[in-house]
């Protein structure tokens, strides 16, 4: 089936676009607002309100599928794109990809994203409209095969229909103290995130997040329910390095002391160091992990900067330069390379956490639960936003519900054979 005509509609992010460089380097915050010039390129001031663009295929039945366009909170750092721009965008959405739509069979999902997102001028689209454009598309091939958009990922990948849920990981932002304890009481399954991204929040020799990482627990101790017992799981931005010294041996002697600290507790630490490149990261990572592997530590090295689209995430999944990968869904692109993403890191025996940004939409949350409930992914975020009950709540929601309906069908199923 073909599309008979494209939608294009401006909208928001759920967040904001930050300037990563500039709030590193120390710029001071005045309430929500950055203080100081911007040092990323693109970026007019330090935080700037998220922007999307929707993306709608008319199917031939007169039905609309939607998917979102945006980028990550930090855009144009750690390798990524640059800060997502939405008239450039509609611009060459509407020039390059819209008569690619126009002329593609939307029932055969990979071969329909493979034949839109062909590079144009001999590069590579911008990963924004991939993500966008791939989200429509498998609303469409879902619509049309009256299924769901898993069924989908399944069917394309060979994969048996999942009967598992997903754990889902939430974020703090800002509002560490007062969004632990929802998390806590919403007996979340990996929690809080942190947003450590400042010496201020790291602390002279990290004693600061230290300090937060025992309270998590000692607060989870005190008002989690009976049985409670969640994946503790920290985003560090480079802050190990920056403060502590970018030697991994430093680097893994401070992660085992922040693991010793909270005994019982699996600890997660993401971006732990930056490296300045790739290449670097991947070999400084898998340093780190052979590091505390070898001393039998229960902290778990988490990748996000340096480790964007799926070439990447096959690097470091081959170099076992992390325990886990955060697939940051933007920053991927085509949300089918977030399934082709998820299989890689299983392959390699490395943890796959189906990620993304703050800066998202409901419909790109929706669609990611899906490709993350196919793919039986590690874990993944709940987005879009910085604060625990909306994010929670759609991502949360939209996989029970998924799950109730490959339940029922497969209940169906079973009573029929």
């Amino acid at each position: 089936m073909q599309i008979k005509d494209v939608l294009l509609a401006p909208g928001y992010g759920s967040f904001f676009y930050d300037d990563q460089a500039a709030i590193r380097a120390g710029a001071s915050q005045d309430g929500f607002v950055y203080v100081g010039e911007p040092v990323t390129p693109d970026f007019e001031s330090i935080r700037v309100p998220a922007s999307s663009l929707s993306v709608g295929l008319i199917l031939a039945d007169d039905t609309v599928v939607w998917g979102d366009m945006m980028s990550v909170q930090y855009s144009g750092a750690g390798g990524r794109d640059p800060l997502f721009e939405t008239t450039q965008i509609a611009d060459l959405t509407s020039r390059v990809v819209v008569p690619r739509l126009l002329d593609v069979d939307v029932s055969h999902y990979l071969h329909a994203c493979a034949k839109v997102f062909e590079p144009f001028e001999h590069k590579r689209l911008p990963l924004a409209v991939e993500y966008g454009v791939s989200q429509a598309l498998l609303r469409a091939a879902a619509h049309l095969q009256r299924t769901t958009m898993a069924e989908i990922v399944c069917s394309e990948f060979n994969l048996p229909v999942p009967t598992r849920r997903v754990p889902i990981y939430c974020q703090s932002g800002d509002a560490r103290e007062i969004n632990v304890d929802k998390m806590i009481l919403k007996a979340v399954d990996v929690l809080p995130h942190g947003l450590i991204n400042s010496r201020q929040k790291f602390g002279v020799d990290g004693q600061t997040f230290m300090e937060f990482v025992t309270w998590v627990a000692t607060r989870t101790r005190q008002i989690g329910g009976p049985g409670y017992h969640p994946v503790l799981h920290f985003d560090l931005y480079g802050w190990i390095g920056q403060e502590i010294g970018q030697e991994p041996p430093s680097i893994a002697d401070f992660i085992c002391t922040v693991a010793d600290t909270v005994p019982g507790f699996t600890i997660n630490i993401e971006s732990p160091a930056d490296f300045g490149s790739t290449q670097a990261q991947i070999e400084n990572y898998a340093r780190i992990v052979s590091i505390l592997d070898n001393r039998g530590s229960s902290a778990r090295i988490v990748v996000d900067e340096r480790c964007n689209t799926l070439e990447d995430i096959r690097r470091f999944a081959e170099a076992k330069a992390a325990h886990m990968v955060q697939i940051k869904t933007p920053d991927v692109g085509s949300i089918a390379d977030t399934a082709r993403a998820v299989l890689l890191c299983k392959e390699n025996k490395v943890g796959a956490y189906v990620g993304g940004s703050c800066t998202e939409t409901d419909l790109s949350s929706q669609a990611s639960v899906h490709v993350s409930v196919a793919t039986q992914a590690d874990m993944m975020l709940a987005k879009p936003g910085m604060g625990v009950d909306e994010a929670f709540s759609i991502v949360g929601n939209e996989q029970n519900r998924l799950l109730a309906m490959l339940n029922r069908r497969r209940t169906r199923n079973e009573n029929i054979g």
